[in-house]
């Protein structure tokens, strides 16, 4: 006969090891190991990065969706997206992504998020009206715009020239028309996980703080940030006043939309402006867009432990991710949470232990070289080993 004692893992991956749910069951093994007579529920998942799809889309016995879109650099890509009921889960990474194009090949003046918009435009095409889209790891610097482009927007210069390809462009930027947008966007709802606070332009803003690793030279940074600063300008008009004329807002270069100021809009490379602005898109940090998907309050409740965790523990982890979320959800119904991870700062020990967490545990043993513990099969015997000698100590 099962105890009444529940006990819920809930880990992120362990990047480069395990996914989320290899490391959760692995982590689950432990605990039935050392008491047997627990229920234990593994739930998957992510704090809006890498996985964050896969661990919203099997929490909700969805099922996931391959298509061919275009790549950030122009070429065709194979890209997956979630759908569970009529929501989709879209990862920007999986069309738009950095790691999908090579150091020498990145450029932000050309790379496009065109095929994030071809996914969305596929979900809506298969009645999905909820969004959920995480918008990091991106290689591109366009302001969203050519997501748009993929939905039936159109950015038109002063001769009512469209612009397409080149982000400096922009620049040049006179009028957004939405005439031919696709009908059913007007009744999809989007909700974008972002985990930080850039605003789109400026010093602070996507171009400047994200641009160089993307690929930006600094005599491209001064002109990709003038072509989003020319963005939310327009944008602003359109908004605004949207029977302008095509050539009127030449007149007001200096307008800002607030939507620019507000943090996380310069996520995705302006992709995080984008959703705000003409998607009308809320913006909440990873872990709670994810937790809120997988209906994970309600999923705890009546829960004795909470054993999570991620590849390392460190002061990073008290900043939003994973293993903090999860702490602040069970914090509010007092259920004590274990952290585990592949590795522990011990200099971070006192802040994690301070944020909360009633254990935190290192899974790998202090003599392991990194390459063994890495290797998915040793990763997930010393989650399970660490789990079972703490829930079970030998007398």
């Amino acid at each position: 006969m099962k105890s009444s004692r529940k006990i819920v893992v809930a880990c992120d991956s362990f990047k480069g090891s395990l996914t989320s749910i290899e490391a959760g069951e692995a982590v689950a093994e432990g605990v039935r190991g050392a008491l047997p007579d627990c229920e234990v529920i593994v739930i998957p998942v992510g704090d809006g990065g890498e996985g964050t799809m896969e661990a919203i889309t099997r929490a909700n016995n969805g099922e996931i969706v391959c298509c061919d879109v275009t790549g950030p650099m122009g070429e065709m890509v194979t890209a997956s997206y979630g759908i569970f009921g009529d929501t989709a889960v879209i990862e920007m990474a999986e069309a738009s992504g950095l790691t999908l194009v090579s150091p020498e090949k990145r450029n932000p003046m050309r790379a496009t998020t065109y095929g994030t918009g071809q996914l969305i435009l596929d979900a809506i095409k298969r009645d999905c009206r909820n969004f959920l889209i995480g918008i990091g790891g991106s290689a591109t610097n366009d302001g969203g715009t050519a997501m748009l482009r993929a939905l039936g927007y159109r950015f038109l210069d002063a001769d009512g020239n469209e612009i397409t390809n080149n982000i400096a462009d922009l620049g040049n930027l006179a009028s957004i028309d939405d005439s031919n947008i696709i009908p059913e966007l007007r009744k999809c709802s989007f909700t974008a996980a972002c985990d930080v606070d850039t605003p789109l332009t400026g010093p602070k803003g996507a171009t400047y703080v994200f641009g160089p690793q993307k690929g930006a030279t600094p005599d491209m940074l001064p002109i990709l940030d003038n072509a989003l600063t020319r963005l939310a300008a327009v944008a602003e008009v359109s908004n605004l006043r949207n029977t302008l004329a095509s050539n009127a807002v030449a007149k007001v270069s200096n307008l800002r939309s607030p939507l620019a100021d507000i943090p996380g809009s310069g996520a995705g490379g302006g992709m995080g402006f984008a959703l705000l602005a003409f998607l009308k898109a809320s913006l909440k940090p990873g872990i709670d867009m994810v937790l809120d998907a997988i209906d994970f309050d309600r999923k705890i409740d009546g829960a004795s432990l909470i054993i999570t965790g991620e590849g390392r523990l460190d002061r990073q982890t008290i900043m939003g991710k994973t293993p903090f979320g999860i702490l602040n959800r069970a914090l509010k119904r007092g259920i004590p949470v274990i952290a585990i991870g592949g590795s522990v700062d011990t200099a971070a020990l006192p802040l994690l232990k301070k944020a909360g967490f009633t254990e935190v545990l290192t899974a790998t043993p202090a003599d392991q070289p990194l390459s063994q513990a890495m290797l998915p099969a040793t990763a997930r015997a010393n989650l399970k080993y660490a789990i079972i000698t703490h829930l079970n100590p030998r007398p």
